[in-house]
């Protein structure tokens, strides 16, 4: 940590400019201003985008005559030296040059001498972030995808597994209807689809390139932009210049696209939370994802889950703090946007290590299906059954069939048991038509056997459902 009460006030500054900027200025930047400038503890993650958009910039400046030939294949050939310095962590990177990119080219310079002064020709610091940074959340939605179809994959199987698994479907955490247990792990599969999904469009919108637009209105330099942007990948380049120097869409929308993740993970692991804990007893997470107490020997705590759950509340809050950075700034660079990378990066590690956590969570969790089994009728889990029979077979309008049904259970209720172990005598004295028939669909079996509309929870629908997934999210 720097000392910096030594620093400010009347502390003398460095008697250099700065090499990067200080031909404007008679004497070089207080330390705390160099301190508070410097980004390369951070953006030095940025190395290898910013070398391969580099590259390209080169090759098209000596492509376009603005630089030659000779100098351009000396600059590539300089910057494959500095990726493998780097990569074999012989590079030293200094915080007096500020950032990834002039750490880059000043090594650059000492390498291949004066041709590398040539490079920053017709671009600016200001295209080269946004470029720099496009390219890695490029990349990191690229791996983010992966991730979550190998969690959706576990998901998938674990379902497969439990086609027929009863247990207990919620609302207000209240027991409602029977449901399978592969029926509950399919709802997530299609939560993780639609953010696969979410981060497509992002990368779609993403992949237009800033590169050539400078520091906000172009060039006089006669460069070719979309040969740059057909070397690094991007469909175009963006039309405007202000735009291209200033937006970043692209950042938000990943942020936000990543904290609907974390809710998702969130409601997974506070659900896991609930179904290891000994008052459900449905789950028993394995030993590797699992803690103990420093003073109560009987627990296992799912600290895994509960920590996946915390860290929904990490990716809101780098959300947040970007579109507050953001709200206020006028066209085009403001250096506030310099501190929008510290918060995807935390969140790319979080969203990886959530979701390395929650696959081996799925994939090592036992179910208790007898437990299951035995709760999923509690709470007259199956008089909405009851309700639909009436109208069925009574033809008796839903409105009056649910209150009948009330009126059953409430009779039950009072009786303390089931809507299965009332008596037909029972059952009539609220409504006479009823017949023995009734009970059929009080059986949690049936009930879930009845469930078989279209996403409904069935176990033969459960199975199709579950084919069905495999072929949209993991086969394509």
């Amino acid at each position: 940590m720097t000392n910096t009460s030594k620093k400010s006030g009347s502390g003398t500054p460095p008697p250099a400019t700065s090499g990067i900027w200080g031909g404007r200025f008679a004497s070089g930047p207080a330390a705390i201003m160099q301190e508070i400038n410097a980004s390369i503890d951070f953006d030095r993650r940025l190395y290898a985008h910013d070398i391969a958009a580099s590259k390209a910039h080169a090759a098209m400046l000596a492509k376009t005559g603005i630089i030659s030939q000779d100098d351009g294949d000396a600059i590539a050939k300089g910057l494959d030296a500095v990726v493998k310095e780097i990569e074999c962590g012989d590079f030293e990177f200094k915080q007096e040059l500020e950032d990834i990119h002039m750490n880059v080219e000043s090594r650059l310079g000492e390498l291949i001498g004066d041709a590398a002064g040539r490079l920053h020709t017709a671009r600016s610091r200001n295209d080269q972030v946004a470029t720099d940074f496009k390219l890695w959340v490029r990349d990191a939605l690229g791996q983010l995808d992966e991730d979550l179809k190998t969690l959706q994959s576990i998901l998938i199987d674990r379902a497969g597994e439990h086609a027929a698994t009863m247990m207990p479907g919620f609302t207000h955490l209240q027991s409602a209807q029977p449901v399978t247990l592969g029926h509950h792990l399919l709802a997530y599969v299609e939560m993780l689809g639609r953010d696969r999904g979410r981060a497509s469009d992002c990368r779609k919108r993403l992949n237009e390139s800033p590169l050539g637009a400078a520091a906000l209105a172009g060039t006089s330099f006669p460069i070719d932009r979309h040969m740059t942007a057909g070397a690094l990948g991007f469909d175009a380049p963006m039309a405007n210049s202000l735009d291209a120097v200033s937006d970043r869409d692209f950042v938000l929308e990943y942020l936000s696209n990543a904290a609907i993740l974390g809710i998702h993970l969130s409601r997974l692991a506070e659900e896991i939370v609930l179904w290891c804990s000994v008052q459900f007893a449905y789950a028993h997470m394995p030993d590797a994802y699992s803690t103990g107490s420093s003073i109560m020997p009987q627990k296992r705590n799912p600290d895994a889950a509960e920590l996946v759950r915390a860290k929904a509340g990490v990716i809101i809050g780098a959300l947040n703090t970007v579109l507050v950075m953001m709200k206020g700034l006028p066209l085009a660079y403001g250096k506030d946007m310099q501190e929008d990378k510290v918060p995807v990066f935390a969140v790319a590690d979080t969203l990886a290590l959530s979701l390395a956590a929650m696959s081996g969570m799925v994939e090592g969790m036992t179910f208790d299906v007898e437990r299951m089994k035995a709760d999923a009728g509690s709470g007259h889990a199956t008089a909405t059954d009851l309700a639909d029979w009436l109208v069925k077979t009574l033809d008796m309008p839903f409105r009056d069939a649910h209150h009948v049904t009330g009126a059953l259970v409430k009779l039950a209720d009072e009786k303390t048991m089931g809507l299965h172990q009332l008596s037909l005598d029972d059952m009539q004295s609220v409504a006479p038509g009823i017949t023995k028939e009734v009970y059929d669909v009080l059986k949690v079996e049936d009930a879930l056997n009845s469930r078989n509309s279209f996403g409904g929870t069935a176990p033969t629908s459960v199975e199709g459902a579950v084919a069905e997934a495999r072929k949209r999210f993991l086969d394509g």
